[in-house]
């Protein structure tokens, strides 16, 4: 496998300090390493202690890559660590132990990682739906009380279309690639700078809620640059960090329930202190409860006095901006074997 690097979600100081020790890194290591983008790395660091660190880890994660947090704390729930402050040694002593786990030799020219339709056998690929009607006795791999000439049709699930994606997902880091204008049913334009993580617009939030409806396509944007961007940007203020859209897309995508993949009946706490919004005021105290601890969704709105379907709004906008975290349920602590036995039982 390729030792691949990339990094992300950092500032320029950072990356040319870490670049500058990887490089020293990789001049010691027998298995050299090579420096790409995030998007062909396979393993991509992340500062996890900027503002669109968290972020940046999810969407990563999401995507399957392996994950190395750059941060001061002491522990990180990516799949590496990299403590703060670095130098070449530690880099190196990272290189080390990623490339440890990872197979020595390459794969075969033409081959891929993971099973695709080229690597199968032709006796591995199933069978269209119309020869397998046709196939005689029990299909292979598959009970014979389970032959597909037998299955009634209400057992075949319909396939299910693509979720449409919506401006909220065009906000992700690495979704859009250069300054673009995005504008919808004559309203006033906002302009949008994915690199420096910026937008250009109205200062209250909520006059940009239909921008959040329907569906959104890569060619609902205009490409704007030069003189067409310094004038377009001239009368709407001060930049303001494309965060704050994110997280108001994330307060809109729910309508009072939780995102997909999030369990509503889960607890769930506040990993650092939000930006709150003088349109919504009740949000300060939902964020105070849920610094308090990890707490249910129910027991938010109670300790906060507001309704739930609110609470639920806030949790999905700081689940997709990186400021709340879903906390599992611990393991309960296994049963002590001599309480439990025949002994055990019978002392009553």
């Amino acid at each position: 496998m390729s030792l691949t690097l990339g990094m992300t979600g950092m500032d320029p100081a950072t990356e040319s300090d870490l670049k500058s020790a990887f490089d020293q890194a990789n001049a010691r290591l027998p298995r050299r390493w090579r420096l790409v983008p995030e998007t062909d790395a396979d393993h991509v660091v992340v500062d996890m202690d900027s503002m669109y660190g968290p972020m940046s880890w999810l969407r990563l994660h999401a995507a399957g890559k392996k994950v190395v947090g750059l941060t001061s704390a002491r522990r990180s729930q990516t799949d590496f660590h990299l403590a703060r402050p670095f130098d070449a040694d530690a880099v190196a002593a990272l290189l080390q132990e990623i490339a440890a786990g990872e197979p020595a030799d390459a794969e075969p020219a033409g081959m891929s990682p993971s099973p695709v339709p080229q690597d199968q056998l032709r006796e591995e690929a199933p069978l269209p739906p119309s020869e397998e009607a046709r196939a005689p006795g029990p299909v292979p791999g598959r009970p014979a009380s389970e032959d597909v000439a037998t299955l009634k049709p209400a057992t075949i699930a319909p396939a299910v279309p693509p979720r449409e994606r919506t401006l909220a997902d065009w906000l992700a880091p690495g979704a859009l690639g250069s300054r673009v204008r995005f504008s919808r049913d004559g309203e006033a334009a906002i302009y949008i700078d994915p690199v420096a993580r910026e937008y250009y617009g109205p200062a209250a939030l909520k006059p940009l809620a239909g921008y959040f409806n329907g569906a959104v396509a890569e060619g609902d944007f205009d490409p704007v640059e030069g003189a067409g961007w310094d004038g377009g940007i001239a009368t709407l203020g001060p930049a303001q960090p494309l965060a704050r859209l994110q997280w108001y897309g994330g307060l809109l995508a729910g309508h009072g329930t939780l995102l997909p993949g999030f369990d509503p009946a889960g607890r769930y706490k506040l990993s650092k202190w939000p930006q709150t919004e003088r349109e919504y005021p009740k949000h300060f105290r939902i964020a105070t409860a849920m610094m308090k601890g990890p707490a249910t969704l129910d027991e938010v709105a109670a300790a906060s006095g507001v309704p739930l379907a609110e609470v639920t709004d806030f949790v999905n906008a700081s689940l997709a901006t990186g400021y709340a975290e879903f906390v599992p349920d611990e393991a309960p602590e296994p049963a002590d074997p001599a309480k439990a036995g025949l002994f055990g039982r019978r002392k009553k």
